[in-house]
């Protein structure tokens, strides 16, 4: 493996011309192969990467082996070989392996300990834009937003760099430093109260404060796989997207505030991306059910039904079966689906406003088994705010009637289905109504996964998974820390210590990150600019603990958050 001191001495001129005059760049991905190919996300930034003209694209991906060295998959180099890295965060998990790879690989993580030498380290991805502030030490230049929008005159500006002149990563960050949609993490300074809590934030170099998130308008094709590869997790399913963003508003749900305004994708754009559809493929994968319009699903379930397609997808909103979508997934021979009432009583489904009733989830879940489906999954969450031994007691009670009810539809057929109630720890985080509540914390999330598991023990061929709420807690630490936490981070990726040993070495106490907020605290992820007015995160809070719901966002008439106008 090369060191940093072969990195530096690099004549990244002769290395470009090694690749016949092209501009070599990594696209990493803090996963493994046959996770990684499988997310829309990877794939669309390699398509738009790789058909620049000037560019050459090669993956990188987690290596499956503890601590082997990350090579391209294209032509085995290695990171130390690309004058530019991208990389993609979508998930706070994502983080540690980052730091892993570029250590593993030769290359200094740090930024400021490169000093504007090669590579240039160019990050995107959901996460990047919820919280930058964890991984902002190690990051050169995030890009904020849709890469549809971004990535063509970045990829564009770094065709035309000069690699012969030594400082050119530097003019790079220079000319992104004032660009809507682009943050150089170096050009901001933190301020901090005398109790040690964040306090503002200062931008130097023409840099913009806060930075603005750039998104993409309605597409004419709806994003879809550009790869169908073997040793992959879903090798032989055709993937399309229905939109993003979430008109729903749950307020647990980040994606559902900061890809605002929501986009939901129109059939005919969703059915033109299934017309792609290699010949031979008969699986297609609908990313967004949960959140998409009853009648728009119920055209693309008419296309898909008379193309001789199956059905899959990950979770269904129980309030859009439509007759039409039941019967794709009759003739899809569909054998497990899953519903998220997220809440688990009625009264916390306002709270969180989801907007599902208990007779919403039970008459799709009867309609789902009747339809084929033998394996029914419950996905609830544990430790939300304002939560109660009663809501936990109707969390017990639904289950219960919901097995009635599809034990009704199994005697008929003569086989009974199983239901899975996947039980996870809730994570306050930031951009959401509920970056203002407290992580539960562990002790109290154990006690009522306990209390849950006792309960249901005795109901027969109901299965219960649950998280652990330690990773949880981490996880919550990650999601609303602050660019201290970046020190912490390289430590347990040098040394594989535990996160608690970490941050109580590093001076951190993880109980002060995930504690309850006040109105007029402010948060250093507020460097990014989603659109919405100052004070409408915390409205929506305190509607949430007056147990009130918010209408679904209409984008033509609706001025409430203030991301489609005053």
């Amino acid at each position: 493996m090369k060191n940093s001191a072969e990195l530096l001495a690099r004549e990244w001129g002769t290395i470009i011309k090694k690749w016949k005059g092209k501009v070599p760049v990594a696209l990493l991905f803090p996963n493994v192969y046959h996770l990684a190919m499988s997310n829309l996300g990877m794939q669309l930034v390699y398509r738009i990467a790789g058909g620049h003209p000037d560019i050459v694209c090669e993956r990188v991906f987690l290596p499956e082996e503890k601590g082997a060295v990350p090579v391209s998959v294209e032509s085995g180099r290695l990171l130390t070989d690309f004058p530019v890295i991208l990389c993609s965060l979508s998930f706070e998990s994502d983080f540690l392996n980052l730091i892993k790879m570029l250590l593993q690989a030769g290359v200094e993580p740090l930024a400021a300990e490169r000093r504007g030498r090669p590579p240039l380290l160019i990050a995107g991805g959901v996460a990047t834009f919820i919280n930058p502030e964890p991984m902002a030490p190690f990051i050169d230049l995030y890009a904020v937003g849709d890469a549809e929008v971004l990535l063509p005159g970045l990829l564009e500006s770094l065709a035309g760099v000069d690699f012969d002149r030594p400082d050119w990563p530097t003019v790079v960050l220079q000319e992104y430093a004032a660009r809507p949609g682009y943050y150089v993490p170096a050009n901001y300074r933190y301020r901090y109260d005398d109790s040690g809590d964040f306090a503002g934030m200062e931008a130097a170099g023409g840099a913009l404060l806060p930075v603005e998130k750039r998104v993409c308008s309605a597409p004419e094709q709806a994003g879809h796989s550009e790869l169908l590869t073997p040793n992959t997790e879903f090798a032989d399913l055709y993937l399309a997207e229905l939109g993003r963003g979430c008109s729903r508003a749950c307020r647990f749900c980040a994606a559902g505030f900061v890809y605002r305004p929501p986009r939901l994708w129109r059939s005919k754009a969703i059915i033109r991306a299934l017309q792609e559809m290699p010949a031979g493929c008969t699986r297609v994968g609908l990313l967004g059910m949960e959140m998409a319009h009853a009648d728009e699903l119920a055209a693309v379930a008419r296309f898909l039904e008379g193309r001789g397609c199956a059905l899959s997808f990950s979770s269904l909103r129980a309030d859009a079966l439509t007759d039409e979508l039941v019967s794709l997934l009759e003739s899809s021979k569909l054998k497990s689906a899953a519903i998220a009432p997220d809440g688990a009583s009625e009264r916390l489904r306002r709270v969180i406003n989801k907007g599902l009733t208990r007779q919403d989830i039970i008459t799709a879940a009867r309609i789902l088994v009747k339809a084929g489906v033998s394996n029914l999954k419950l996905y609830f969450m544990v430790g939300l705010p304002t939560e109660t031994r009663e809501d936990l007691g109707s969390l017990v009670e639904l289950v219960e009637e919901v097995k009635v009810a599809i034990d009704e539809v199994g005697r008929a057929r003569g086989r009974l289905a199983t239901i899975t109630v996947s039980l996870n720890s809730f994570v306050p985080k930031a951009c959401t109504p509920f970056q203002y509540a407290a992580f539960a914390g562990v002790a109290t999330l154990k006690e009522r996964i306990k209390y849950i598991r006792r309960e249901l023990k005795t109901l027969a061929n109901v299965k219960l998974k649950v998280d652990k709420p330690d990773n949880a807690f981490f996880q919550a630490v990650l999601a609303r820390g602050d660019r201290r936490l970046a020190y912490a981070l390289l430590d347990m990726a040098q040394t594989g210590r535990n996160w608690r040993q970490v941050l109580k070495g590093h001076g951190i106490d993880p109980l002060a990150i995930v504690r309850a907020r006040g109105r007029d605290e402010r948060f250093c992820w507020q460097v990014v600019d989603h659109g919405m007015v100052d004070d409408y995160l915390w409205q929506e809070y305190g509607k949430a603990l007056a147990e009130k719901t918010t209408r679904p966002c209409d984008t033509i008439r609706c001025r409430r958050c203030g991301v489609c106008g005053d």
